[in-house]
């Protein structure tokens, strides 16, 4: 099987990286279902990448839909210690403009119908989730894309709401009181679901509007966020190849053992098909 350090997990008009070379096309099943689409595992700046669209080819995923279970689970099964993710979102602060980049270090979870965790039936683990991306990961990504073209924000607190709606008027303005940065539709559960694989996670966030709340400015529409986000992932790919040269080498965070004092049930009485379901997260924990 192909493997990769790094993965890509590409957002709204991101769907390909340029500069593959040695590409290979995986088709993975998880014990969670399959990924959102094939994962493209290829060579980039000199580095395995794995890159996989979210939203599937074609965009045929809502944020709701995405199966972040079996995405970050394939990921894994290819080796993958740290994950890229871009996402559209919408500022909830004058000073982040449209067309701008933010490099979020918080997240608030406003979502309601997602699976959260891998670990169920049978076996409990609870995370360390008070920095929910991954700090060495993130100044990596803000580094590469102050030498970008960008107009960079380092911090900031990424809301999560369900979607795939756009906010309300009334919705907009209640969050800008909540004290949050940006807001968009995928950050939750891919995040958690990261940190339980032990995986770094960082998203490379590219503004697209003001949300509903701006005065003067037009309602939020799809047609506005492509237009902004097409502009802007010519931008986004050149922040990537920045900085995949520089994340790979050793990990000094504690994203990767973020299971070591997490799970508290006893092995020898989880369930079998809950043993074989998460062996791939646990295996350097536990005996097979």
């Amino acid at each position: 099987m192909a493997e990769a350090q790094i993965a890509i997990i590409g957002g709204t008009g991101l769907y390909q990286i340029d500069g593959f070379a040695d590409v290979q096309e995986v088709n993975l099943t998880t014990p969670f279902g399959s990924p959102s689409d094939s994962i493209m595992v290829g060579t980039l700046e000199g580095v395995r990448v794995a890159f996989l669209p979210r939203h599937g080819k074609g965009h045929r995923i809502s944020p709701t839909e995405v199966n972040s279970r079996a995405n970050i689970f394939a990921l894994k099964l290819l080796g993958v210690e740290q994950v890229i993710s871009v996402s559209a979102v919408g500022s909830m602060r004058e000073d982040f403009a449209p067309l701008d980049v933010v490099i979020p270090d918080q997240l608030y979870d406003h979502t309601k119908s997602r699976p959260r965790s891998f670990f169920e039936e049978g076996i409990v683990a609870h995370i360390g989730f008070a920095d929910p991306f991954c700090p060495r990961l993130s100044g990596l990504l803000y580094e590469a894309a102050r030498l970008s073209s960008a107009n960079v924000h380092r911090g900031g607190t990424y809301l999560c709401i369900e979607g795939p709606a756009f906010s309300t008027r009334a919705e907009s303005r209640i969050y800008r009181q909540w004290g949050v940065d940006i807001i968009g539709m995928t950050a939750v559960p891919e995040a958690r679901l990261a940190r339980e694989a032990e995986m770094c996670y960082a998203t490379l966030a590219m503004v697209t509007d003001y949300d509903v709340w701006h005065e003067g400015e037009e309602e939020v529409t799809v047609e506005m966020i492509i237009l902004n986000l097409l502009r802007n992932v010519e931008v986004a790919k050149d922040i990537i190849k920045r900085a995949v040269p520089q994340v790979c080498g050793s990990r000094d965070c504690s994203c990767f053992d973020a299971l070591r004092t997490a799970i508290v049930t006893d092995w020898n009485l989880v369930p079998p098909g809950t043993r074989e379901r998460v062996f791939p997260l646990v295996r350097k924990y536990v005996e097979g």
